[in-house]
Protein backbone atom coordinates (compact mmCIF):
# COMPACT_ATOMS: atom_id res chain seq x y z
CA UNK A 1 0.00 0.00 0.00
CA UNK A 2 1.28 3.28 -0.69
CA UNK A 3 0.66 7.00 -0.10
CA UNK A 4 -0.57 8.56 -3.45
CA UNK A 5 1.81 11.39 -4.55
CA UNK A 6 -1.04 13.48 -6.23
CA UNK A 7 -3.28 14.85 -3.75
CA UNK A 8 -6.80 14.76 -4.85
CA UNK A 9 -8.58 17.93 -4.67
CA UNK A 10 -11.09 18.80 -1.66
CA UNK A 11 -14.55 19.46 -2.09
CA UNK A 12 -16.11 22.36 -0.89
CA UNK A 13 -20.29 22.78 -0.90
CA UNK A 14 -21.61 25.79 -1.95
CA UNK A 15 -25.19 26.19 -0.68
CA UNK A 16 -27.89 28.69 -2.28
CA UNK A 17 -30.79 28.84 -3.85
CA UNK A 18 -29.92 31.92 -5.63
CA UNK A 19 -27.74 31.15 -9.18
CA UNK A 20 -26.20 34.82 -8.99
CA UNK A 21 -24.76 34.00 -5.65
CA UNK A 22 -23.43 30.50 -6.12
CA UNK A 23 -21.38 32.53 -9.42
CA UNK A 24 -19.77 35.09 -7.15
CA UNK A 25 -18.77 32.15 -5.02
CA UNK A 26 -16.96 30.12 -7.27
CA UNK A 27 -15.59 33.44 -8.92
CA UNK A 28 -14.20 33.98 -5.29
CA UNK A 29 -12.45 30.27 -4.57
CA UNK A 30 -11.62 29.54 -7.94
CA UNK A 31 -8.25 30.61 -7.30
CA UNK A 32 -8.18 27.91 -4.36
CA UNK A 33 -7.84 25.34 -7.02
CA UNK A 34 -10.23 22.79 -5.31
CA UNK A 35 -13.76 20.48 -6.64
CA UNK A 36 -16.48 23.61 -6.20
CA UNK A 37 -20.00 21.50 -5.34
CA UNK A 38 -22.92 23.79 -6.02
CA UNK A 39 -26.35 22.82 -4.31
CA UNK A 40 -29.73 24.89 -4.64
CA UNK A 41 -31.14 24.33 -1.41
CA UNK A 42 -30.88 22.27 1.98
CA UNK A 43 -32.25 19.03 0.88
CA UNK A 44 -30.50 19.20 -1.78
CA UNK A 45 -27.27 19.76 0.14
CA UNK A 46 -27.80 16.75 1.80
CA UNK A 47 -27.72 14.40 -0.75
CA UNK A 48 -24.77 15.97 -1.55
CA UNK A 49 -23.00 14.85 1.64
CA UNK A 50 -24.40 11.36 0.91
CA UNK A 51 -22.20 10.53 -1.40
CA UNK A 52 -18.84 12.71 -0.82
CA UNK A 53 -16.91 13.92 1.75
CA UNK A 54 -16.33 17.82 1.82
CA UNK A 55 -13.52 20.32 3.24
CA UNK A 56 -16.27 23.03 4.19
CA UNK A 57 -19.59 23.75 3.98
CA UNK A 58 -20.92 27.40 2.67
CA UNK A 59 -24.09 27.75 3.94
CA UNK A 60 -26.41 30.52 3.14
CA UNK A 61 -29.54 30.92 5.51
CA UNK A 62 -32.38 32.30 3.96
CA UNK A 63 -33.72 29.73 1.57
CA UNK A 64 -37.18 28.16 0.65
CA UNK A 65 -37.61 25.25 1.94
CA UNK A 66 -35.22 23.64 4.42
CA UNK A 67 -33.38 27.09 5.54
CA UNK A 68 -29.74 27.24 6.75
CA UNK A 69 -29.96 26.77 10.41
CA UNK A 70 -32.90 23.52 9.68
CA UNK A 71 -29.86 22.22 7.21
CA UNK A 72 -27.06 22.49 9.71
CA UNK A 73 -29.18 20.76 12.49
CA UNK A 74 -29.28 17.83 10.12
CA UNK A 75 -25.59 17.80 9.03
CA UNK A 76 -24.56 17.46 12.87
CA UNK A 77 -27.07 15.12 13.73
CA UNK A 78 -25.40 12.48 11.52
CA UNK A 79 -21.95 10.78 12.20
CA UNK A 80 -20.54 10.81 8.96
CA UNK A 81 -20.89 14.84 8.67
CA UNK A 82 -21.04 16.03 12.23
CA UNK A 83 -17.60 17.28 12.23
CA UNK A 84 -17.28 19.48 8.61
CA UNK A 85 -17.53 23.07 9.16
CA UNK A 86 -20.09 24.95 8.21
CA UNK A 87 -19.30 28.63 7.35
CA UNK A 88 -22.82 30.68 7.09
CA UNK A 89 -23.24 33.36 4.21
CA UNK A 90 -26.45 35.54 5.11
CA UNK A 91 -27.65 39.02 3.99
CA UNK A 92 -29.76 39.50 6.94
CA UNK A 93 -27.18 41.14 9.34
CA UNK A 94 -30.15 42.99 11.32
CA UNK A 95 -31.04 40.72 13.42
CA UNK A 96 -28.15 39.55 15.97
CA UNK A 97 -29.94 36.58 16.98
CA UNK A 98 -28.85 35.06 13.57
CA UNK A 99 -25.26 34.84 14.50
CA UNK A 100 -25.92 33.00 17.94
CA UNK A 101 -28.43 30.81 16.10
CA UNK A 102 -25.65 30.37 13.73
CA UNK A 103 -23.64 29.04 16.14
CA UNK A 104 -26.01 27.01 18.25
CA UNK A 105 -26.20 24.93 14.69
CA UNK A 106 -23.18 24.09 14.58
CA UNK A 107 -21.33 26.99 12.51
CA UNK A 108 -17.33 27.50 12.78
CA UNK A 109 -17.72 31.24 11.64
CA UNK A 110 -21.28 33.33 10.23
CA UNK A 111 -20.48 35.70 7.38
CA UNK A 112 -22.47 38.71 6.49
CA UNK A 113 -23.25 39.78 2.58
CA UNK A 114 -21.77 41.68 1.42
CA UNK A 115 -18.66 39.92 2.40
CA UNK A 116 -14.62 40.95 1.81
CA UNK A 117 -13.78 38.23 -1.13
CA UNK A 118 -10.00 37.81 0.37
CA UNK A 119 -11.65 37.27 3.31
CA UNK A 120 -13.78 34.78 2.77
CA UNK A 121 -11.42 33.04 0.62
CA UNK A 122 -8.52 32.95 3.36
CA UNK A 123 -11.13 31.44 5.81
CA UNK A 124 -12.16 28.71 3.36
CA UNK A 125 -8.31 27.64 2.63
CA UNK A 126 -7.45 26.80 6.64
CA UNK A 127 -10.08 24.38 6.38
CA UNK A 128 -9.07 23.14 3.04
CA UNK A 129 -5.53 23.05 4.34
CA UNK A 130 -6.97 20.90 7.60
CA UNK A 131 -8.81 18.61 5.83
CA UNK A 132 -5.63 17.91 3.80
CA UNK A 133 -3.61 17.20 6.82
CA UNK A 134 -6.20 15.01 8.37
CA UNK A 135 -6.51 13.24 5.12
CA UNK A 136 -2.90 12.82 5.17
CA UNK A 137 -2.80 11.53 8.53
CA UNK A 138 -5.00 9.02 7.95
CA UNK A 139 -3.33 7.77 5.13
CA UNK A 140 -0.13 7.81 6.64
CA UNK A 141 -1.89 5.63 9.61
CA UNK A 142 -3.76 3.25 7.38
CA UNK A 143 0.07 2.47 5.40
CA UNK A 144 1.61 1.74 8.96
CA UNK A 145 -1.18 -0.66 10.26
CA UNK A 146 -0.65 -2.48 6.80
CA UNK A 147 3.26 -2.58 7.33
CA UNK A 148 2.92 -3.47 11.27
CA UNK A 149 0.20 -6.72 9.85
CA UNK A 150 2.78 -7.38 7.23
CA UNK A 151 5.78 -7.25 9.86
CA UNK A 152 3.86 -9.59 12.83
CA UNK A 153 2.87 -12.06 10.30
CA UNK A 154 6.87 -12.29 9.35
CA UNK A 155 7.83 -12.18 12.98
CA UNK A 156 4.95 -15.14 13.52
CA UNK A 157 6.91 -17.16 10.74
CA UNK A 158 10.19 -16.64 11.94
CA UNK A 159 9.20 -17.56 15.78
CA UNK A 160 7.60 -21.09 14.69
CA UNK A 161 11.17 -21.61 13.19
CA UNK A 162 12.67 -20.76 16.20
CA UNK A 163 10.55 -22.58 18.63
CA UNK A 164 11.00 -25.79 16.17
CA UNK A 165 14.83 -25.33 16.32
CA UNK A 166 14.85 -24.81 19.90
CA UNK A 167 12.97 -27.96 20.45
CA UNK A 168 15.15 -29.96 18.73
CA UNK A 169 18.20 -28.16 19.20
CA UNK A 170 21.48 -29.69 21.08
CA UNK A 171 22.39 -28.52 24.52
CA UNK A 172 24.98 -26.63 23.80
CA UNK A 173 23.25 -24.44 21.63
CA UNK A 174 20.07 -23.53 23.65
CA UNK A 175 21.69 -20.31 25.37
CA UNK A 176 21.26 -18.98 21.69
CA UNK A 177 18.33 -20.01 20.89
CA UNK A 178 16.71 -18.50 23.65
CA UNK A 179 18.48 -15.10 23.44
CA UNK A 180 17.22 -15.04 19.53
CA UNK A 181 13.73 -15.89 20.95
CA UNK A 182 14.22 -13.14 23.42
CA UNK A 183 15.38 -10.59 20.66
CA UNK A 184 12.19 -11.91 18.90
CA UNK A 185 9.85 -10.62 21.73
CA UNK A 186 11.68 -7.58 22.11
CA UNK A 187 10.99 -6.78 18.00
CA UNK A 188 7.56 -7.72 18.32
CA UNK A 189 6.76 -5.42 21.27
CA UNK A 190 8.53 -2.50 19.54
CA UNK A 191 6.02 -3.31 16.24
CA UNK A 192 3.36 -3.77 18.40
CA UNK A 193 4.51 -0.10 19.66
CA UNK A 194 4.07 0.92 15.91
CA UNK A 195 0.85 0.97 15.65
CA UNK A 196 -1.06 4.17 15.08
CA UNK A 197 -3.58 5.49 18.30
CA UNK A 198 -7.06 6.12 17.57
CA UNK A 199 -7.39 9.98 16.18
CA UNK A 200 -9.31 12.62 18.46
CA UNK A 201 -12.62 13.20 18.02
CA UNK A 202 -13.01 16.92 16.64
CA UNK A 203 -15.92 18.65 17.36
CA UNK A 204 -15.39 21.90 14.74
CA UNK A 205 -14.73 25.04 16.07
CA UNK A 206 -16.80 27.63 17.63
CA UNK A 207 -18.99 25.02 19.47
Amino acid sequence: MQVPDRQEKAKILLVDDREENLVALEAILSSLDQELVRARSGEEALKALLTDEYAVILLDIVMPGMDGFETAQDIKRRRKTRDVPIIFLTAVNSDPDYAFRGYAAGAVDFIAKPFDPWVLRAKVSVFVELYNKTRQLQEQAALLRSQSVLLGSALAAVESQVYTVAEQAPAEITPTVGELERRILALRAAVDGLRPQAPPHFDGLGE
